[in-house]
């Protein structure tokens, strides 16, 4: 498929904004959809590009503009789709962009899902490759023919794998993602734990092939043969689109079940403090997510950044490591990137989300990615609540974290310190100025010196003794610091709940 061709399909609607004799003549090999403003570790040459730019703002300089640009440049994209709706128009400074650098632009009107691109491309390749003849096929006509049906029949990945390449004495390869979760693999290749998964084919041993689908930087999918002498490059070529086409399949029903997730989430979100959601809509919806109608569940928040749909995908990618618990995963109303996982019979078992995190984080590691785990609730109506306590244990992973990555569970907050890690920052900032009076400030060098002896006392259970040998001072110079911090405070330090309140207010500076 070429470039031009997109032009003369009616059902999308595109138009050229710019674009020129042999750009518009290019093969594409691709399709990648992103709204990063430098994308040009995700991309592969000759892509298509999509994006809804939400990246630019009218008030963004030129600069922002060809950086994007020039990175669809470097890493050799064939040509820029740009969604109207965010913006009602495509910017004439991405126009002028486009047009120096040699990228061709055409403009996505509202009512054109970027969806329906990826298809037209995807089925128009499939097109192209079944019509060739049969000398430049890599792949043996019998082949071709038994994985063609294979596809009808919505075969498991584990049986077209092996299939492919049994002509071929059945080499070890595996279908796996970017965080190491094995899709499938032919019977000569060994189990591969997560993290060897991931590690072997980012480490360039063996060969590597990215399989064509949605663009993520968590769930991408790649086939890893390790042994490169096991099957000519060509074949191995033909092998990754007949994936791709099954991924294809694989999006879709991922796409109508995360439809159902966002509507399941939606009346989650619904209940608080009139009450949980309404109990028989809720079952339905689980019904319509493949959950059963009865618990236990847990609830997952999640938060990655800026973009709350990568994060959906980090969530679902996570999850997907552990079939035996299914889940639904999409947003909430306001773009929280929420779960519900059906926990199974063992409701104190927790989720292996914090094993598999840093493996996630890994695909993305300069973005924080964080998540928060209710505890496990019997029924649908119990989601509203458990939601509140994945929030909850959410901002704890945060401030735990914040510039990393962390899971944080509900069963996690044994602690007064990491209760209050959850609390929201401007909250703890206004008990601490309450409760330390004039010390929250420490303005001045006693100020300082009497915070100092406050954490020292506390954490010497009052011993004015022991105190006093930490700070190398006399006994009678702690009872008189501890006096003026009463005096400022308006605490009795005699007294376990006044203790626990500066404890409290030292913990949430």
């Amino acid at each position: 498929m070429h470039v031009q061709d997109l032009l003369q399909l009616d059902s999308l609607d595109l138009t050229l904004l710019w674009g020129e004799g042999p750009l518009l003549a290019r093969e594409v090999s691709g399709v990648t959809a992103t709204d990063l403003a430098d994308p040009a570790r995700f991309l592969q040459p000759g892509e298509l590009v999509l994006s809804g730019l939400v990246w630019w703002t009218p008030e963004a300089d030129r600069a922002t503009v060809d950086r994007f640009v020039s990175a669809l440049h470097s890493a050799g994209a064939t040509a820029l789709l740009a969604g109207e709706e965010t913006h009602g128009t495509v910017p004439d400074v991405l126009v002028d962009s486009c047009r120096e650098r040699g990228i061709v632009l055409m403009a996505v009107p509202a009512h054109t899902t970027f969806r329906a691109i990826t298809e037209a491309v995807y089925l128009r390749q499939w097109g192209d490759l079944s019509r060739r003849p049969t000398e430049h096929h890599a792949l043996p006509e019998n082949v071709r023919t038994e994985l063609a049906a294979l596809l009808t029949e919505d075969a498991a990945p584990d049986t077209l794998l092996e299939r492919a390449f049994a002509h071929l004495g059945g080499p070890a390869c595996s279908l796996v993602t970017a965080t190491g979760r094995v899709i499938a693999r032919t019977p000569a290749a060994p189990y591969l734990p997560a993290e060897q998964a991931a590690r072997e084919p980012a480490a360039a041993a063996g060969t590597c092939l990215r399989i064509d689908g949605e663009a993520g930087p968590y769930d991408g999918w790649q086939l890893y043969l390790r042994d490169p002498a096991d099957a000519p490059p060509r074949v191995l070529h033909e092998i990754a689109e007949v994936m791709a086409q099954y991924r294809h399949r694989v999006e879709l029903r991922q796409a109508a079940g995360r439809r159902a997730a966002d509507e399941l989430l939606a009346l989650a979100g619904a209940g608080g403090s009139d009450g949980p959601a309404d109990g028989a809509a809720l079952e339905a919806a689980l019904h319509a997510c493949g959950l059963p109608a009865t618990g236990p569940y847990r609830v997952v928040a999640a938060s990655g950044g800026e973009e709350s749909e990568q994060t959906v995908r980090a969530l679902a990618e996570a999850l997907r490591h552990s079939p035996g618990e299914p889940f639904a995963a999409g947003r909430l109303p306001g773009g929280e990137a929420v779960a519900v996982v059906c926990a199974g019979p063992d409701a104190a078992g927790r989720l292996p989300l914090g094993e598999l995190w840093p493996l996630v984080h890994a695909c993305r590691p300069q973005t924080p990615l964080h998540a928060g785990v209710s505890g496990p609730v019997p029924a649908a109506d119990g989601l509203t609540s458990a939601l509140g306590q994945a929030r909850y244990a959410l901002a704890a992973a945060r401030a735990g974290a914040p510039g990393g990555a962390r899971v944080t569970s509900v069963e996690d907050l044994s602690t007064l310190g990491a209760l209050l890690a959850g609390v929201p920052a401007d909250v703890r900032t206004a008990f601490s100025s309450r409760v330390l009076g004039p010390l929250a400030h420490a303005g001045s060098t006693s100020h300082r010196m009497l915070l100092e002896t406050l954490e020292s006392f506390l954490a010497h259970h009052g011993s004015w003794a022991r105190t006093a040998a930490t700070l190398h001072l006399h006994v009678n110079t702690v009872h008189y610091r501890i006096q003026r911090i009463e005096t400022l405070t308006g605490r009795d330090l005699s007294r376990l709940d006044h203790k626990l309140d500066l404890q409290a207010a030292l913990l949430c500076r």
